[in-house]
């Protein structure tokens, strides 16, 4: 048996931090990449990098370190694929550094020895059984007291990634080396020099033990360490999540492990990987990650094209999507935005977010389909003193308990079976059903059924705006 089974396994954390802009708009601070189906559509990457790490023998129980808003999210897809993890939530984005001294000393509180391995939740890795075997091998030199990470062999002189130039080798662990330098992302020429010296993409994956990196936060970012110790020791539970102590995690510098560590240790190790990796970052990296056709054309959802050669063509919702006579382009339709770009200036559209948030523009952030806790709602239609909207609740989901001052709705359900409370009283809708809420009425919408409750919801008033909403009574505590 291994070391890392006899001590509970090596502790995978997901860091599920970012939005993706630069994937806009299928990706949104609403329904950031790592939980949205661009790269297989029956999983997220999130999903998938969670049972990258669910075998038994060689990993512990998994922490997943998430934004607080997303934190619904998190909890329903783990459930989805069947894995149990410690959700911990970030009141702010405060970068890696914060994130994985977090890491670090929850690990720790179980056995200061642990190692842990930290993860990007957006990454697509072809051959799972490879990366495991990496792990387990780069484990060798995290026990022997080295930070160790992930080197990629480079495939293409990429200029969207960091890269590594390696040094001696690690005596500790076999097949790796020490790091002699990180250096950051290079134009075409510098990457092909790097490429010829035999430098490596930085994949973001480290492992250590928790003891270590404590230490080398202490050494080299102590005032990190000190705001997410802090964090961590007046953290509350809130349901099935740990949420980190808002104003002790504000103090921590926002900085990258990176620059806070890993530039700076003396103990940074490398394993060469050649295993297929992607941090999917821009439209052109998911095109090259997905099946091609004979036209070099990746396809997704209800598309149809004519003398189209090399182009990503992403569709969602029921709307069908046409491209003619067009080359090295991406194409993303979604019900409420489409992008058309070169493949080339795909990483542009980070500045095109930017620019849509500038203007006010609500598609910048948020997508016609909302998820909540209870389920999600998606507008259909809205218009001068009224708003349509498509509800689905998952059984045993509750609203809030509510009411409006400017305007009243109407619920007509399609789908199971809905427990509505209004004012003092409590009725149950059936399909094909509807009932009226008035203005100013305490109202609360409840699926008790088994399967999905849906139902239409009409408003009709002066105002129909998402903060007219008075929360009376919470169970999910917002």
């Amino acid at each position: 048996m291994s070391q890392e089974a006899v001590n509970g396994g090596i502790r995978p954390v997901i860091l599920c931090g970012g939005s993706g802009t630069r994937l806009w708009p299928a990706s949104r601070a609403s329904m950031p990449k790592q939980f949205a189906r661009l790269v297989d559509p029956e999983s997220s990457t999130f999903q998938a990098t969670a049972l990258r790490v669910a075998e038994p023998g060689l990993f512990g129980r998994p922490a997943v370190i998430a934004a607080a808003d997303a934190r619904f999210i998190v909890a329903e897809q783990l459930a989805e694929v069947g894995l149990p993890a410690d959700i911990l939530l970030e009141p702010q984005g405060r970068d890696s550094a914060a994130a994985v001294a977090v890491a670090a000393l929850h690990a720790a509180e179980s056995d200061p020895r642990a190692v842990v391995l930290i993860m990007a939740a957006d990454h697509v890795i072809g051959e799972p059984e490879a990366f495991r075997a990496a792990v387990a091998a780069a484990a060798v030199g995290a026990r022997a007291g080295q930070i160790m990470t992930l080197g990629i062999e480079p495939t293409r002189p990429a200029t969207d990634y960091g890269y590594i130039r390696r040094g001696a080798p690690l005596g500790q662990a076999p097949g790796a080396y020490a790091v002699e330098r990180f250096v950051e992302k290079p134009d075409a020429a510098g990457a092909e020099t790097l490429i010829a010296d035999g430098a490596l993409w930085n994949s973001g994956y480290f492992l250590f033990r928790a003891d270590v990196m404590l230490e080398e936060l202490e050494a080299h970012a102590p005032e990190v360490l000190q705001g997410a110790r802090a964090a961590l020791a007046a953290a509350t539970t809130d349901l099935d999540f740990v949420r980190l102590d808002q104003a002790a995690f504000a103090a921590c510098p926002k900085i990258s492990i990176d620059y806070a560590v890993m530039e700076r240790t003396a103990h940074a190790g490398v394993l060469p990987v050649s295993f297929s990796w992607s941090d999917v970052g821009t439209w052109d990296a998911v095109w090259q990650v997905l099946e091609r056709d004979a036209s070099g054309n990746a396809l997704r959802g209800r598309v149809e094209l004519i003398g189209t050669r090399d182009s990503l063509v992403h569709s969602t919702g029921e709307g069908l999507t046409t491209v003619v006579g067009l080359s090295d382009v991406v194409v993303v339709s979604t019900p409420d935005a489409v992008l058309v770009a070169s493949k080339a200036h795909s990483g542009q559209v980070k500045q095109l977010v930017g620019q849509l948030q500038a203007k006010a523009h609500p598609e910048a952030d948020a997508h016609l389909r909302m998820y909540r806790p209870w389920g999600w709602y998606q507008r259909i239609d809205i218009g001068e003193r009224f708003q349509v909207k498509r509800i689905q609740v998952v059984p045993g989901g509750r609203l809030s308990l509510q009411k409006h001052f400017h305007r009243a709705e109407h619920w007509v359900v399609v789908r199971g079976t809905a427990e509505v409370t209004i004012d003092d009283r409590v009725v149950l809708v059936h399909e094909n059903e509807a009932v009226y809420l008035p203005i100013g009425s305490m109202h609360r919408l409840a699926n008790p059924g088994k399967i999905p409750l849906e139902l239409i919801e009409v408003q009709v008033g002066s105002y129909t705006g998402e903060d007219d909403i008075i929360r009376v009574e919470d169970v999910y505590g917002r």
